[in-house]
Protein backbone atom coordinates (compact mmCIF):
# COMPACT_ATOMS: atom_id res chain seq x y z
CA UNK A 1 0.00 0.00 0.00
CA UNK A 2 1.63 3.27 -1.38
CA UNK A 3 0.98 6.45 1.16
CA UNK A 4 -1.26 9.15 -1.39
CA UNK A 5 -0.50 11.46 1.41
CA UNK A 6 3.01 11.56 -0.26
CA UNK A 7 1.51 12.51 -3.90
CA UNK A 8 -0.99 14.94 -2.29
CA UNK A 9 -0.62 17.47 -0.03
CA UNK A 10 -3.33 19.54 2.12
CA UNK A 11 -3.81 22.98 0.63
CA UNK A 12 -6.63 25.92 1.32
CA UNK A 13 -9.41 25.32 3.88
CA UNK A 14 -12.47 25.10 2.63
CA UNK A 15 -13.99 24.04 5.78
CA UNK A 16 -13.55 24.18 9.44
CA UNK A 17 -15.92 23.51 12.50
CA UNK A 18 -14.52 22.79 15.80
CA UNK A 19 -17.67 21.44 16.96
CA UNK A 20 -17.68 22.47 20.05
CA UNK A 21 -21.27 24.49 20.36
CA UNK A 22 -24.81 24.05 19.01
CA UNK A 23 -23.84 26.97 16.86
CA UNK A 24 -21.19 25.12 15.52
CA UNK A 25 -23.87 22.50 13.66
CA UNK A 26 -26.38 25.37 12.22
CA UNK A 27 -25.29 24.65 8.99
CA UNK A 28 -26.23 20.95 9.03
CA UNK A 29 -29.25 18.90 8.43
CA UNK A 30 -30.03 15.72 10.55
CA UNK A 31 -32.06 12.87 9.06
CA UNK A 32 -33.25 10.71 11.90
CA UNK A 33 -33.28 11.23 16.14
CA UNK A 34 -30.29 11.71 18.39
CA UNK A 35 -29.23 12.95 21.46
CA UNK A 36 -26.38 15.86 20.70
CA UNK A 37 -24.38 17.76 23.47
CA UNK A 38 -21.42 19.72 23.87
CA UNK A 39 -18.45 19.84 26.09
CA UNK A 40 -15.09 21.32 25.89
CA UNK A 41 -13.91 17.55 24.07
CA UNK A 42 -15.99 18.35 21.19
CA UNK A 43 -19.88 17.31 19.92
CA UNK A 44 -21.32 13.73 22.12
CA UNK A 45 -23.60 12.40 19.74
CA UNK A 46 -25.75 9.45 21.26
CA UNK A 47 -28.47 7.07 19.87
CA UNK A 48 -31.81 7.21 20.54
CA UNK A 49 -33.23 5.00 23.94
CA UNK A 50 -35.78 3.08 22.08
CA UNK A 51 -33.15 1.44 19.59
CA UNK A 52 -33.98 -2.03 20.60
CA UNK A 53 -37.80 -1.70 19.66
CA UNK A 54 -37.05 0.70 16.39
CA UNK A 55 -33.91 -1.53 15.50
CA UNK A 56 -32.40 -0.11 12.26
CA UNK A 57 -34.99 2.50 12.17
CA UNK A 58 -33.33 3.96 15.22
CA UNK A 59 -30.29 5.17 13.47
CA UNK A 60 -29.48 8.38 11.77
CA UNK A 61 -27.30 10.58 9.46
CA UNK A 62 -26.09 14.23 10.10
CA UNK A 63 -25.33 16.18 6.68
CA UNK A 64 -22.75 19.30 6.09
CA UNK A 65 -25.48 21.22 4.19
CA UNK A 66 -21.80 22.90 2.09
CA UNK A 67 -21.42 21.44 -1.50
CA UNK A 68 -17.60 20.34 -1.82
CA UNK A 69 -15.62 19.59 -4.84
CA UNK A 70 -13.79 16.55 -6.33
CA UNK A 71 -9.89 16.40 -4.67
CA UNK A 72 -10.26 16.91 -0.57
CA UNK A 73 -9.05 15.59 2.35
CA UNK A 74 -11.79 15.24 5.31
CA UNK A 75 -10.45 14.66 8.57
CA UNK A 76 -12.24 14.83 11.94
CA UNK A 77 -10.78 13.63 15.91
CA UNK A 78 -13.19 11.13 16.89
CA UNK A 79 -13.47 9.20 20.14
CA UNK A 80 -15.64 5.90 20.61
CA UNK A 81 -17.82 6.27 24.59
CA UNK A 82 -19.02 2.92 24.52
CA UNK A 83 -18.87 -0.15 21.96
CA UNK A 84 -22.16 -1.41 20.78
CA UNK A 85 -23.45 0.36 17.07
CA UNK A 86 -21.35 2.22 14.22
CA UNK A 87 -20.07 5.02 12.78
CA UNK A 88 -19.74 6.07 8.70
CA UNK A 89 -18.47 9.19 7.39
CA UNK A 90 -20.54 9.54 3.86
CA UNK A 91 -18.77 12.09 0.92
CA UNK A 92 -19.24 12.82 -2.61
CA UNK A 93 -23.10 12.39 -2.15
CA UNK A 94 -25.49 13.55 -4.66
CA UNK A 95 -28.63 12.67 -6.53
CA UNK A 96 -28.55 9.80 -8.72
CA UNK A 97 -28.78 11.82 -11.42
CA UNK A 98 -27.02 14.79 -10.42
CA UNK A 99 -29.79 16.53 -8.10
CA UNK A 100 -28.26 18.70 -5.14
CA UNK A 101 -28.91 15.96 -2.17
CA UNK A 102 -31.57 18.17 -0.66
CA UNK A 103 -33.54 18.67 -3.87
CA UNK A 104 -37.23 18.10 -3.00
CA UNK A 105 -38.19 16.40 -5.78
CA UNK A 106 -35.91 13.32 -3.72
CA UNK A 107 -37.43 10.91 -1.06
CA UNK A 108 -37.32 12.14 2.52
CA UNK A 109 -34.79 10.18 4.04
CA UNK A 110 -34.99 9.17 8.06
CA UNK A 111 -31.83 7.52 8.91
CA UNK A 112 -32.83 3.82 7.48
CA UNK A 113 -29.73 2.69 5.75
CA UNK A 114 -31.33 0.93 2.44
CA UNK A 115 -32.54 4.90 1.92
CA UNK A 116 -28.92 5.75 1.80
CA UNK A 117 -27.67 2.68 -0.30
CA UNK A 118 -29.82 1.89 -2.28
CA UNK A 119 -32.31 4.72 -2.77
CA UNK A 120 -32.44 8.01 -5.15
CA UNK A 121 -28.50 9.36 -3.94
CA UNK A 122 -25.27 8.09 -4.91
CA UNK A 123 -22.40 8.17 -2.07
CA UNK A 124 -19.42 6.92 -0.98
CA UNK A 125 -20.08 5.55 2.45
CA UNK A 126 -16.84 4.62 5.23
CA UNK A 127 -17.80 2.72 8.02
CA UNK A 128 -14.42 2.74 10.61
CA UNK A 129 -16.14 1.87 13.91
CA UNK A 130 -17.82 -1.20 13.58
CA UNK A 131 -19.62 -2.61 16.70
CA UNK A 132 -23.23 -3.42 15.83
CA UNK A 133 -22.77 -7.18 15.84
CA UNK A 134 -20.81 -9.96 17.22
CA UNK A 135 -19.07 -10.64 14.49
CA UNK A 136 -17.44 -7.39 13.50
CA UNK A 137 -16.47 -7.32 17.42
CA UNK A 138 -14.67 -10.64 17.21
CA UNK A 139 -13.11 -9.35 13.57
CA UNK A 140 -13.26 -5.19 13.19
CA UNK A 141 -12.67 -4.20 9.88
CA UNK A 142 -13.35 -0.56 7.82
CA UNK A 143 -15.34 -0.99 5.29
CA UNK A 144 -15.43 1.25 1.97
CA UNK A 145 -18.81 1.00 -0.22
CA UNK A 146 -20.15 2.97 -2.96
CA UNK A 147 -23.47 3.33 -3.79
CA UNK A 148 -26.25 3.72 -5.35
CA UNK A 149 -26.13 -0.20 -4.49
CA UNK A 150 -24.71 -1.87 -1.49
CA UNK A 151 -21.55 -2.56 -3.21
CA UNK A 152 -18.28 -3.22 -0.55
CA UNK A 153 -15.20 -2.47 -2.85
CA UNK A 154 -12.43 -2.06 -0.27
CA UNK A 155 -11.72 -2.58 3.39
CA UNK A 156 -9.08 -2.69 5.88
CA UNK A 157 -8.37 -4.00 9.66
CA UNK A 158 -9.18 -1.49 11.94
CA UNK A 159 -6.94 0.11 14.33
CA UNK A 160 -9.12 1.52 17.24
CA UNK A 161 -9.34 -0.28 19.80
CA UNK A 162 -12.32 -0.43 22.63
CA UNK A 163 -13.74 2.21 24.25
CA UNK A 164 -12.58 1.32 27.76
CA UNK A 165 -8.34 1.27 26.09
CA UNK A 166 -9.19 4.31 23.57
CA UNK A 167 -7.25 7.52 23.89
CA UNK A 168 -8.34 10.79 24.40
CA UNK A 169 -9.60 10.99 20.20
CA UNK A 170 -8.31 9.51 17.31
CA UNK A 171 -7.47 11.85 14.01
CA UNK A 172 -9.21 9.83 11.17
CA UNK A 173 -8.34 11.14 7.83
CA UNK A 174 -10.23 10.70 3.95
CA UNK A 175 -8.63 11.53 0.97
CA UNK A 176 -10.76 11.79 -2.12
CA UNK A 177 -9.16 12.41 -5.72
CA UNK A 178 -11.24 11.75 -9.23
CA UNK A 179 -11.15 7.48 -8.68
CA UNK A 180 -8.82 7.32 -5.86
CA UNK A 181 -9.88 7.23 -1.90
CA UNK A 182 -7.95 6.64 0.95
CA UNK A 183 -8.73 5.98 4.58
CA UNK A 184 -6.36 6.75 7.20
CA UNK A 185 -6.05 6.45 11.60
CA UNK A 186 -3.69 8.64 12.99
CA UNK A 187 -1.46 8.88 9.65
CA UNK A 188 -1.50 4.90 9.53
CA UNK A 189 -3.16 4.32 6.19
CA UNK A 190 -5.73 1.68 6.47
CA UNK A 191 -7.57 1.44 2.86
CA UNK A 192 -6.81 2.73 -0.45
CA UNK A 193 -9.16 2.31 -3.53
CA UNK A 194 -8.99 3.05 -7.41
CA UNK A 195 -12.05 3.30 -8.45
CA UNK A 196 -12.22 2.03 -12.64
CA UNK A 197 -15.70 3.73 -13.27
CA UNK A 198 -17.27 0.54 -14.80
CA UNK A 199 -17.88 -2.20 -12.24
CA UNK A 200 -20.05 0.22 -10.06
CA UNK A 201 -20.89 2.72 -12.17
CA UNK A 202 -19.26 6.18 -12.95
CA UNK A 203 -17.01 7.73 -10.37
CA UNK A 204 -18.41 10.19 -8.25
CA UNK A 205 -17.14 13.57 -7.49
CA UNK A 206 -17.83 16.78 -5.73
CA UNK A 207 -21.08 16.17 -3.06
CA UNK A 208 -21.64 16.61 0.63
CA UNK A 209 -20.15 14.80 3.50
CA UNK A 210 -22.04 13.44 6.63
CA UNK A 211 -22.16 11.89 9.68
CA UNK A 212 -24.12 8.37 10.43
CA UNK A 213 -23.98 6.75 13.25
CA UNK A 214 -26.15 3.72 14.17
CA UNK A 215 -27.80 3.15 17.85
CA UNK A 216 -26.80 2.74 20.33
CA UNK A 217 -23.41 4.13 19.95
CA UNK A 218 -22.49 6.98 21.66
CA UNK A 219 -19.08 8.87 20.26
CA UNK A 220 -17.57 12.21 20.42
CA UNK A 221 -16.38 14.52 17.41
CA UNK A 222 -13.98 17.36 17.18
CA UNK A 223 -12.64 19.81 14.59
CA UNK A 224 -14.18 18.26 11.28
CA UNK A 225 -11.86 20.14 8.55
CA UNK A 226 -12.21 19.91 5.08
CA UNK A 227 -8.91 21.01 2.45
CA UNK A 228 -8.16 20.97 -0.96
CA UNK A 229 -5.75 18.66 -2.27
CA UNK A 230 -2.37 19.76 -3.95
CA UNK A 231 -0.64 17.86 -6.29
CA UNK A 232 -2.99 16.57 -8.22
Amino acid sequence: MYNMRDTFKTGDCLYSNPLLCKKDIEDFVTEGDCKISFSSEGMLISGRDDWEELKDYAHFVMWCKKDFPDSIAISWEFTPINDTGLCMMFFAASGRHGEDLFDPALPIRSGYYPEYHSGAINALHLSYFRRKWQEEKAFRTCNLRKSHGFHLVAQGADPIPCASDAADSYKLQTIKHKNLVEFSVNDLAVLQWIDNGVDYGNVLKGGKIGIRQMSPMSACYKNLNVHKLEGC
